[in-house]
């Protein structure tokens, strides 16, 4: 797959992404765990069929000691044993709060309530940031067909220092 428009050699562009990190550092300094950011990261890069993401999620976890396993069952998350009820609760809300066009209510109730049973206030703000910045990096990346599988870990942070 070729590269529709070198998004990172554009000024404008490059002036736009160096305010991500600024935005990620953020919700990566909260209360949230890690690895909730990483798994709802890779599941909302799955749905929106983001190649540059989900590879650079991926390696960004397994750096972290995200498990082989737990990665490879993101996708299948509702059918997997390897996450916790809170993460169950996460990884629903990356789904409907990706899939908004999907549902005429966007996030419902059931998922909500889930998620205020499991995290507290600020790791709720900061799980519905991240969902919300890793849809902007999707959307981001797919439209310019930016392609996986270059990604090293911390590669993105060193690229806009």
């Amino acid at each position: 797959m070729d590269t529709r428009f070198p998004l990172f050699e554009n000024e404008i562009a490059v002036r736009f992404a160096k305010r991500f990190p600024g935005s990620a550092l953020v919700v990566q300094q909260s209360p949230l765990p890690r690895s909730t950011q990483e798994l709802v990261s890779l599941r909302a890069s799955q749905i929106n069929g983001c190649g540059h993401c989900v590879d650079m999620h991926t390696k960004e976890a397994t750096a972290a000691g995200e498990s082989a396993t737990r990665l490879h069952l993101v996708a299948t998350w509702r059918e997997s044993t390897v996450f916790t009820e809170a993460e169950r609760a996460a990884l629903a809300l990356a789904e409907e709060g990706t899939r908004l066009a999907d549902a005429h209510e966007g996030v419902c109730g059931a998922t909500w309530e889930r998620v205020r049973a499991h995290y507290d206030d600020d790791q709720v703000a900061a799980l519905v940031c991240q969902v919300a910045l890793i849809n902007a990096a999707n959307r981001l990346a797919v439209i310019v067909r930016q392609p996986g599988g270059s990604y090293e870990p911390g590669m993105f942070a060193a690229a806009l220092d």
